[in-house]
């Protein structure tokens, strides 16, 4: 994965994400209203309901809050009419982002996402200016210590599962195409496998390799996209040296 996703682990570690509960909660909110607006509140025939109300209670959300989400995107219940808005354009480096928007007022949300590109001295792009850089893919995370390689090898890719990859010093990774992404979540809790990470997300077919002062200013510019309310996703394909982002964390501490 990219080095925002080394850098939002290692934040996580830390304990910085407790502080954005409240913020996290809210674009989960909007996520299951919208999807459950756009293909009903039956999470066992709308897949993709089922995958955002797997990622809220993975997030502690309360159940209630869950339901009345729902309710508030099948109509039962008033709420807002969200609509999905995607952004494309390049960071420091050349480093490729794509920023995944659920907004009420669209007009607002653009100009507030294009000012915090021009801010740090970047600019946003034509709608595919940098999609095609990127692959929808599932991607689960699993502590090494929870499984063998083996064994979990022969679990997902029986199950569909596209490619395990054990690089990282602490993680298994694993990687399938959306429509087995259930299936392979499925198969590994059939194993009773807590996975850290489950989510559909956006992986780059090629990556830009960057120095630290690139790096400090695509990692800000990430967290300042992601600290907007209306930013559910926000995905680039950096290649952050391990040195550099261990120096990078050392910040943070």
């Amino acid at each position: 994965m990219s080095g925002h996703s080394k850098w939002a682990t290692i934040k996580h570690k830390k304990g910085a994400a407790d502080a954005k509960r409240g913020r996290i909660f809210t674009k989960l909110i909007r996520e299951i209203t919208v999807v459950a607006r756009e293909g009903g509140g039956n999470p066992d025939t709308n897949p993709r309901l089922r995958t955002a109300i797997s990622r809220a209670r993975e997030a502690n959300m309360p159940n209630d809050n869950i339901k009345m989400a729902i309710k508030k995107g099948t109509g039962e219940l008033p709420g807002v009419i969200y609509e999905s808005c995607i952004f494309e354009g390049y960071g420091a480096g050349g480093v490729a982002i794509i920023v995944e928007t659920l907004t009420d007022n669209k007009n607002r949300t653009t100009a507030e996402v294009r000012n915090i590109f021009t801010k740090r001295n970047t600019n946003l792009g034509g709608a595919g200016s940098v999609a095609w850089i990127f692959s929808t893919r599932g991607y689960i995370t699993i502590d090494k210590s929870a499984i063998s390689e083996d064994e979990l090898l022969t679990i997902a890719l029986d199950a569909g599962a596209e490619d395990v990859k054990t690089e990282d010093k602490t993680l298994y990774e694993v990687y399938c195409e959306q429509k087995d992404f259930e299936n392979v979540k499925s198969a590994i809790a059939a194993k009773n496998i807590k996975w850290e990470t489950a989510e559909l997300t956006k992986i780059p077919n090629s990556k830009v390799k960057i120095d630290a002062a690139s790096a400090k200013q695509v990692l800000g510019l990430v967290e300042a996209l992601e600290d907007h309310d209306d930013v559910q996703n926000v995905y680039e394909n950096s290649d952050i040296p391990d040195e550099i982002m261990e120096k990078l964390a050392q910040e943070i501490e």
